[in-house]
């Protein structure tokens, strides 16, 4: 008897039907993961949060560039003042020769109208209102007919209006350069106020913590330069002898007067006892006093009351006398720093200085190696 066939329905060996409502929650899993592994790699990638180590870095290098723009601001306003001073000059000049012309003009006039009377229209009546004097002056049928006080008149005018024209051309020179230099001044206070406000943005983002870490890290630096200053008074103090001897009179070796006078320790004192006045006020870039300084304005204003003049900017400070070494300082020396020269203070002895520091802080002393020193001058 042959075998029934089997009515029992085969099972599915996956045991999920295609239509399962599990598939389409799988898909759709699938799907969404896809998509957000899709986005995630388009994603621009976020900047790391820089540390406190290198906000102070950033901080400290762009008050440094401030520096160097506020000399450059000063460079460039000590250039405008100049040469406002130069076109002012310029147009008075130009006024007075206006003035030489104008007489001129009427002495001729008295005698076209001398001549005016004895008959018609004169070669000089003729000569004043011509366009171009020296083209007719060149005829010599008129030449013969003006006598020596009408030829003195002639020459007087010519002369008086070249020299018109020559100052009216210079006056047009000087408001150019005048023009240029205000346009300088512009872009420098613009490139100073840059520079100062990415360092307070710069600032402003930090939390509290890191703001205190910043400040332990300030302090950090500056025990550090302290401590240098006061090894520094240490040697000194061991060389006392030699010391006071310099103070008295520098050396030839080191700067200037002749041994014995004492003339640099006296125009010292009143630099020093000028800028010890001065601590408190604020730094503020491009000021020369009496109320705030930059650097350089402290460091001339301190210099004027030994009746020193000094240049406006470091740049040109470092060149106003002589130079010293950092072992051969004394008490009233200039110390610059940084290798774009764009801060200076004032030596006081034991390795510190009076100086306007940056924006934020006020005139104080401090360690000369709280920054990297350039060079340092004797100023007179």
């Amino acid at each position: 008897m042959p075998a029934l066939a089997s009515h029992r329905r085969t099972r599915s060996r996956t045991g999920i039907r295609t239509g399962s409502p599990a598939v389409g929650i799988t898909t759709a899993a699938l799907a969404s993961v896809t998509l957000l592994s899709a986005g995630s790699a388009n994603a621009a990638p976020v900047e790391p949060r820089p540390s406190v180590e290198e906000v102070q870095k950033k901080v400290d290098d762009l008050y440094r560039q401030a520096g160097g723009a506020t000399q450059q601001y000063n460079k460039a306003k000590e250039a405008t003042e100049k040469q406002r001073r130069t076109v002012d000059r310029a147009l008075r000049d130009v006024a007075e020769r206006a003035d030489r012309l104008n007489e001129a003009r009427r002495t001729l006039g008295t005698y076209a109208a001398a001549q005016y009377r004895e008959g018609a229209v004169t070669p000089t009546a003729a000569l004043i209102f011509a366009d171009s004097p020296q083209s007719y002056f060149d005829q010599t049928q008129l030449m013969d007919r003006l006598g020596d006080r009408q030829l003195r008149a002639v020459a007087d005018f010519q002369s008086q209006q070249a020299a018109a024209g020559k100052k009216r051309a210079e006056a047009a020179k000087s408001l150019e350069s005048l023009t240029a230099s205000q346009a300088a001044l512009r872009t420098s206070k613009q490139d100073v106020q840059r520079k100062l406000g990415a360092a307070r943005t710069l600032l402003s983002q930090l939390t509290a913590e890191e703001k205190a870490r910043l400040a332990a890290l300030e302090r950090r630096k500056e025990d550090e330069a302290r401590r240098k200053a006061e090894a520094r008074a240490e040697a000194e103090e061991r060389a006392k002898a030699e010391t006071e001897r310099q103070a008295q009179a520098p050396s030839a070796g080191t700067g200037t007067g002749s041994a014995g006078s004492g003339s640099y320790s006296a125009k010292a004192a009143k630099v020093l006892a000028f800028a010890r006045s001065q601590i408190g006020k604020p730094y503020v870039w491009g000021a020369t006093g009496p109320s705030s300084y930059d650097c350089s304005g402290l460091t001339q204003a301190a210099w004027k009351e030994a009746g020193v003049e000094l240049p406006r900017t470091t740049w040109d400070q470092v060149k106003a006398g002589s130079r010293v070494a950092t072992e051969d300082l004394l008490p009233g020396d200039l110390v610059f720093f940084y290798d774009d020269i764009s801060h200076v203070g004032i030596y006081i002895g034991d390795g510190m200085m009076i100086h306007a520091p940056k924006p934020g802080a006020s005139v104080r002393e401090e360690s000369i190696y709280y920054m990297p020193i350039y060079g340092s001058v004797r100023p007179a």
